[in-house]
């Protein structure tokens, strides 16, 4: 079992290498960007559902379903938001037609 300044630590290193990375993305790249995250949500979906679904306890049920919430909330508001970005993209005649 990873200890808890560890888990601590690496949730920390993930964090900041993410911003650092992301903040370095041109504004061009966000969209397909965004469509790659949304890939890594489902999967984060499905493993929330895997844990869910070996809770035993009704703790370890209820913090299951907040995960599988909060983790479907964040991949369908992500595919949301990228047909946002795309429809930005459309010129203004393919609008009216």
């Amino acid at each position: 079992m990873i200890d808890g300044f560890i888990a601590l630590y690496i949730v920390m290193l993930a964090a900041f290498t993410g911003y650092e990375v992301i903040a370095k993305v041109p504004s061009i790249l966000h969209t397909p960007l965004m469509s790659g995250s949304n890939f890594v949500h489902g999967l984060v979906l499905v493993g929330a559902m895997g844990a869910w679904g070996r809770a035993d306890t009704p703790l370890e049920t209820t913090i299951g379903f907040i995960g599988v919430v909060l983790a479907a909330g964040n991949a369908v508001g992500g595919y949301v938001v990228t047909e946002r970005m795309l429809e930005m993209f459309r010129s203004s005649r393919e609008k009216t037609e």
